[in-house]
């Protein structure tokens, strides 16, 4: 068997290079070959030229080494987009100005690629691809476009660098292997950079990816002495990539901490940009997605799906008749201690009708410990045993209690969700403020009620519901309305719901059977798997049409 270890990225990192060149040796591997990228991000790019040379690694040319042999212009890294470039060319002007000229004719000397027989096996090593120097061959690449590389090298293993985020599989017979980078992190949290060992015997061959560890807190403190700009030593110390994010597809840019660069968060139509992303930790360039307008940090529970009521324009099918998809107490505390991990700042509480869980007293004041949580209720069950679930949140202070009333009078209000409901409704404000629980009022506005708006406010400030704490939203042709405005994902901003069929992108498509499209994932899925597919989707939309339609507000936030 022959073990070689193949690594690219070295970035001016000659801890990191150090580092991975004693690991390999120490894994017994025969040859090492680098597939170039030497200069970058680093704040000594002479300082990995002895390394290579002392331990006998065999180099190919990256498109940064080509670049700084001819003295071209820039980086020639093969992005797009302006704030990428921006920081790949201060990055490539300080290395230009800071590689000695030996050094640069030696990187002109390099091969474009590496390729032998090896035990029987034919292995390819190229920088970008077999397309070009600087193609970026990411792993949610289609099996598709991925054979196109492969039919252009022929070779049984083909491995590459140049994304900096390793992975392997089988494409069309051939083994590809991306080694990702050693001189700058994967973009997963950590520190470390990556390596790849190629095992080849008998005509078979084998990839490990492998991470290795280094001084980067050290290499952080040479990045900030040079002068190079915060956001690189930041991703030294981290393992978060701070800069050169926008050539990162979305599901590879889901994985990290940030998404987007600042004035690059999908707009809301009617959000302001100066509130849209809360400011970057140390003045980085950057933001996660999560957490801005454009998927706000709130988490929707359905505890139930029954109902006391059969609502004509419910979005979800809510009924007394309706499948029985309880949460129960147990998962929904498991849920808000995730939610508090995963950085939600806000649980909202939905149905069905929660007060007709058993343990929705308890089940609410576990949620309201955590972070502000708000009930949605039709406040009509609020007698007897239920009275007294309500009675044991009196000084939460953290819990909001909001119910719905869509007519300024009973006649409109019973024709959409039911005889007697305005009545019972009233009383259960009437009650819940009494206790001293904050109450809002929403209003789902209808062809029926849009010309009592204004008396319902009226008629709510009466009873000490304020201009704040009533909100007025739009009909929504889902479940059981065929009326009101069409919503799809594309068109909604999200706000991760979970039920106990799954993950769904908005609380309004909760119910798998009316609104499948909305199902994100089924089955239990952690918040942090939720958010990392809600953060793809979005990207992925922001690529189609470069922004995001306006929110669609279930709840007074």
């Amino acid at each position: 068997m022959t073990r070689i270890a193949a690594f690219g990225g070295v970035y001016s990192n000659p801890r990191a290079l150090r580092a991975t060149i004693a690991d390999a040796r120490t894994r017994g591997c025969e040859r090492l070959i680098c597939l170039g990228d030497l200069g970058g991000f680093g704040a000594d790019p002479d300082a990995v030229w002895q390394p290579l040379l002392d331990a006998g690694v065999e180099c190919i040319a990256g498109n940064y080494d080509l670049a700084i042999a001819s003295g071209a212009d820039d980086c020639g890294c093969g992005y797009s987009d302006p704030r990428d470039n921006h920081y790949a060319q201060v990055m490539y002007d300080f290395t230009r100005a800071r590689t000695a000229p030996e050094f640069a004719a030696w990187m002109g000397s390099l091969p474009l690629e590496w390729r032998e027989g090896v035990d029987g096996v034919d292995v390819h090593m190229v920088h970008g691809s077999p397309l070009a120097v600087n193609d970026f061959l990411w792993e949610s690449l289609g099996d598709e476009e991925c054979g196109r590389r492969v039919a252009a090298s022929g070779a049984d293993v083909l491995v590459c660098t140049h994304t900096g985020i390793p992975w392997s599989r089988e494409v069309d017979g051939t083994l590809v292997v991306n080694c990702g980078t050693i001189g700058r992190s994967a973009n997963d949290g950590s520190s470390a950079g990556w390596y790849a060992l190629i095992d080849c015997e008998a005509g078979e061959a084998r990839a490990g990816l492998i991470p290795v560890a280094y001084d980067a807190l050290a290499h952080a403190d040479e990045i900030r002495a040079a002068g190079l700009p915060e956001a690189f030593a930041v991703t030294a110390e981290t393992g978060w990539w701070t800069t050169c994010l926008e050539v990162v597809p979305p599901a590879e840019r889901a994985r990290g901490r940030y998404h987007c660069y600042l004035d690059a968060v999908p707009l809301p139509s009617g959000a302001q940009p100066d509130r849209v992303a809360p400011p970057a930790p140390g003045g980085l360039p950057v933001t996660s997605l999560f957490g801005t307008d454009a998927f706000p940090a709130r988490l929707w529970i359905y505890s139930n799906f029954h109902c006391n009521l059969a609502c004509t324009y419910c979005a979800v099918e809510s009924s007394p008749s309706a499948r029985r998809r309880s949460i129960g107490a147990e998962r929904f505390v498991e849920l808000c201690d995730e939610a508090v991990e995963a950085g939600f700042e806000e649980i909202f509480v939905t149905g069905g009708e929660p007060f007709l869980e058993p343990d929705i007293g308890a089940m609410l004041r576990a949620a309201a410990e955590r972070v502000p949580t708000t009930v949605l209720t039709n406040a009509m069950l609020f007698e007897g045993r239920r009275g007294q679930d309500l009675e044991t949140l009196v000084g939460v202070r953290a819990l909001t209690i909001q119910t719905s009333l869509d007519g300024a009078s009973a006649e409109t209000h019973d024709a959409l969700r039911g005889a007697g409901s305005f009545a019972r409704t009233i009383r259960g404000i009437e009650r819940a403020r009494a206790l001293g629980l904050r109450v809002r009022v929403s209003t789902t506005e209808t062809p029926v009620n849009t010309h009592e708006v204004e008396r319902l406010a009226a008629l709510l400030a009466g009873i000490g519901i304020g201009e704040g704490d009533h909100s007025v939203r739009p009909l929504v042709a889902r479940g059981f309305s065929s009326e009101g405005m069409a919503v799809t994902a594309a068109g909604l901003v999200p706000e991760l719901t979970v039920t106990t069929d799954g993950l769904h992108w908005h609380p309004v498509g909760a119910d798998v059977e009316s609104s499948p499209d909305l199902l994100l994932a089924s089955g239990r899925v952690a918040l942090e798997d939720g958010k990392r597919l809600v953060v793809e989707r979005v990207l992925e939309d922001r690529l189609a049409d470069g922004g995001l339609p306006a929110p669609l507000a279930c709840a007074i936030a």
